[in-house]
Order: C-alpha cells, then sequence, then structure tokens
C-alpha cells in the first residue's frame, strides 16, 4: 500500500500550513487508499539517517509506493494523478499545461510568498526594505494571475486538477490580507478551490491527527 510520510506533530506556527496537506487532499480528491507514517517534527524525526534515504533534505512530504520513493510535493502530485488517472488529462498537450501551472505555482508564486510569510512570522523589523521588494514582486505575479484568471473557473484546464491544488494551497498561505484584496478573481478561485469537500474533509482530518509541538 501506498505510504505517505506526513507530520503527526508539528511547531504550532506552521500547523495548517505544511506541504503534507498537498499530498492529503489529492488522495482524498482520487480516493486512493494510503497509509500515514506519521513524523513528529518537534522530536527531529526528520533528522534521521533512515529519514535521509528517504528524503536527503529531510523535508515533508515523502510517498513510497511499493518502493517508489519520491519527494517534492509537486513531483509527489504528478505521480499520483498519472497513476490514478484522476486529476490530470490524458492527452499530451492537456497535461503538459497542468505541468506548466503546477510549476509556476511552487516558483512563480511561491517564492515570494512564502519569504513574506517568513519575514512576518519572525517579525524582524530590519527586513522592511526587502518585504517590501517581494511586496512587489509578489503583487507583479499576482496582478498576471488576475488576468490569466479572467473568465476561467480554473487555472490550467477547464476542470479542477492538480495544478489547482498546488496553485490554491500556495495562495492560502498569504495571511496579509491586504495583498489580495485587489485582485478579485484570484480571491474567488482561491474560494472556489477551498469550498471543495475533499478539502473540507482533509483540512478537518489534519487538525484531528496532526498536534502542535
Amino acid at each position: 500500500m501506498l505510504k505517505l510520510y506526513g507530520f503527526k506533530k508539528v511547531n504550532a506556527m506552521a500547523r495548517g500550513n505544511t506541504r503534507d496537506l498537498r499530498i492529503l487532499w489529492a488522495l482524498e480528491e482520487m480516493q486512493m487508499p494510503f497509509k500515514l507514517e506519521g513524523i513528529d517534527h518537534p522530536a527531529h524525526e526528520l533528522n534521521t539517517e533512515a529519514y535521509r534515504k528517504l528524503n536527503p533534505f529531510q523535508q515533508i512530504p515523502v510517498i513510497d509506493d511499493d518502493g517508489v520513493v519520491l519527494s517534492e510535493s509537486g513531483a509527489i502530485l504528478i505521480y499520483l494523478a498519472k497513476k490514478s488517472g484522476k486529476l490530470i488529462p490524458s492527452d499530451f498537450a492537456s497535461e503538459s499545461q497542468v505541468v506548466r501551472w503546477c510549476f509556476v505555482a511552487t516558483n512563480s508564486l511561491e517564492i515570494p510568498l512564502m519569504n513574506i510569510l517568513m519575514i512576518d512570522w519572525t517579525k524582524d523589523d530590519g527586513c522592511k526594505k526587502y518585504r517590501e521588494f517581494l511586496v512587489g514582486w509578489a503583487n507583479h505575479h499576482l496582478s498576471n494571475l488576475e488576468h490569466w484568471l479572467e473568465g476561467r473557473q480554473y487555472v490550467a484546464t477547464d476542470s479542477f486538477t492538480i495544478a489547482d491544488i498546488l496553485m490554491s494551497h500556495v495562495l492560502a498561505v498569504i495571511q496579509d490580507e491586504s495583498l489580495l484584496q485587489p485582485y478579485n478573481n484570484v480571491r474567488n478561485y482561491l474560494n472556489r478551490c477551498l469550498v471543495r469537500p475533499a478539502w473540507k474533509h482533509t483540512i478537518d482530518s489534519y487538525y484531528k491527527n496532526v498536534e502542535a509541538g
């Protein structure tokens, strides 16, 4: 059976924002059976030789599918989608658009947004100018995404795909509401993704099973 290495305990600040949620959401959408191997982050269970063999960067998530071991949430989602035949089109051209937007989410959008989040977590006033630069960078990409989403329900195809899991989870890390306020299409898109029953079930189960440490 597919094993997913995800958190069973994580520091309180990160709880609810961890990348194993992307895989848990996809598995719920796909209705794929799996076994969760819970990792205690505060107890340093990521920092072992055994875990380093699964992921040399000692991060969550990782899957082990009968010996096929993968890390990186984007790579895992593509693998699961192609294996299940769900949340990704069967034709090569449309599949390539989904892969394209997976990379957009985890590269163009996630880098500035995660950096802003980390600065806000640390409350380091010395990073004010750097934060302003990151906000400008984020707004540039959010503005372009706003135009792209005009008249579109989802980001890569007409149907919900793994690209939407990645994109909406990246956008959901935004805690400074002023960043999203100007972008109606982006906000509506995010809400459209996060009202899906599979996401609601996933996040509810996560909070029941993942302790804050």
